[in-house]
């Protein structure tokens, strides 16, 4: 568990909570602001927002407002995407996982009509629609796996780099060298292993409104297992949040993951109407590696993947002029701000060689692995099922079956099983 979440679940402060002396206690005060982090976060904010908008204009400006409201929502709703399927695997919690339901309900029932009637502000809204292959089951497999023994996911190893867990970064190193390795091999995947049609359900005679219908029963449904699980296994409750109300709450305390759900989804709505395509966050990391290479001398451009019209451009684009790349960037800042707001903002200098050997590694497994299955939990995952794209259920059931194999790996790398209380990515 990160310190993030001994703060979220450390039960201190609840009211009415008594001493030895049978005397009500007085409740928690909540952390105050880290001010020196606060500064050079806001600070950081402001100066790369201005230069977003010299360099990308104001769309990619206003993108960029999306990624820091992205990681102060996922900071403050812990929203997990990792520990919502250990749970589920572990101990048969399926609180995280219902969570996700009502996020991915929400997100189709915007998406059915902006995609309908072509909503987007410039552009012309596409959702990720991505074609079944043997490269989505491996990359989901393995991006499983290295979820669980790199203790994030995409988005988690975003806000929690942000929120200064520093075991992360080694993550998001690894992330970014898996990403490298997935765009160099991107080929033999695509083209050479076998790989199906791409299927949208709303470009079956389905149409959107059949295609959001036939979405919100699975949903359901999903939800509803996960319900009669937890009744079969009887998992041991989720602790309390930290008692912090009113408008202190919002600025320094946690929120409910029905919040988060809900506020994740309309934010991917709006990324689409801006972007022109949902939320994703791993080809930014192939964009970074790959130009880290570029500077060392590789030739990154024969290769393939960045050989395409679009990839191209996009390499040889500044990375302030990539959507997804400013939106990364403002997640990390906006959960600093966030986390430094909040009193949580803490910087680890000691972590331990296993763990760093496991965050590496999983980094790598995701990293690659997201490359080949065409995106991770958010690009495949969120936004594939959004989009009504049978790959995004593909990817979701054979990432399962990869977190069966992760819990199996994490003690290894010095990793318990963790305990159902635990929410983070």
């Amino acid at each position: 568990m990160s310190v993030l979440e001994n703060a979220r679940h450390s039960g201190a402060g609840e009211p009415g909570k008594t001493g030895a002396s049978g005397a009500s206690a007085a409740p928690e005060r909540p952390p105050q602001a880290r001010r020196v982090p606060l500064a050079v976060g806001a600070v950081l904010a402001v100066a790369l927002g201005g230069s977003t908008a010299v360099v990308g204009g104001w769309r990619m400006a206003v993108l960029y407002a999306i990624g820091l409201a992205f990681g102060i929502v996922l900071f403050h709703a812990r929203f997990g995407f990792t520990s919502a399927w250990r749970q589920l695997v572990a101990v048969g919690q399926g609180r995280a996982l219902r969570a996700h339901m009502l996020m991915l309900a929400v997100a189709c029932a915007l998406f059915a009509p902006l995609l309908a009637a072509g909503v987007g502000v410039g552009v012309d809204p596409e959702g990720y629609v991505s074609p079944l292959g043997v490269s989505v089951v491996v990359g989901a497999f393995l991006f499983g796996l290295g979820m669980q023994i790199g203790g994030s996911c995409a988005s988690g190893t975003l806000y929690n780099v942000g929120g200064g867990q520093t075991a992360i970064v080694f993550t998001l190193v690894g992330f970014i060298v898996g990403s490298v390795l997935g765009a160099w091999n991107f080929a033999f995947w695509t083209s050479t292993m076998p790989s199906g049609p791409a299927i949208s359900l709303a470009r079956t005679p389905l149409g959107y409104g059949g295609a959001l219908a036939v979405s919100l029963a699975v949903l359901g449904l999903i939800a509803a297992v996960t319900r009669i699980v937890a009744r079969r296994r009887q998992p041991p409750e989720v602790g309390r949040p930290p008692a912090v109300q009113g408008f202190a709450r919002i600025v320094r305390g946690s929120w409910p993951l029905w919040v988060g759900a809900i506020a994740l989804a309309g934010l991917n709505a709006l990324t689409l109407v801006f972007k022109g395509s949902p939320w994703g966050i791993t080809s930014a990391f192939a964009l970074w590696g790959s130009k880290a290479a570029q500077g060392l001398g590789v030739d990154v451009s024969s290769w393939p993947y960045w050989s395409t019209p679009g990839n191209a451009e996009t390499l040889a684009n500044p990375v302030l002029a990539h959507a997804t790349s400013v939106m990364d960037l403002g997640i990390i800042l906006g959960a600093l701000v966030a986390a430094a707001a909040g009193g949580s903002f803490v910087l680890h200098r000691r972590v331990p060689p296993k763990i760093m050997l496991g965050a590496i590694v999983g980094g790598i497994l995701m990293g690659y692995g997201a490359r080949i299955a065409y995106g991770c939990n958010i690009g495949a995952y969120f936004g594939g099922i959004a989009s009504f794209s049978l790959h995004g259920w593909l990817w979701a059931i054979v990432a399962i079956a990869g977190t069966y194999a992760g819990l199996k790996a994490r003690p290894l790398f010095g990793l318990a099983v963790p305990k159902p209380g635990d929410s983070s990515c």
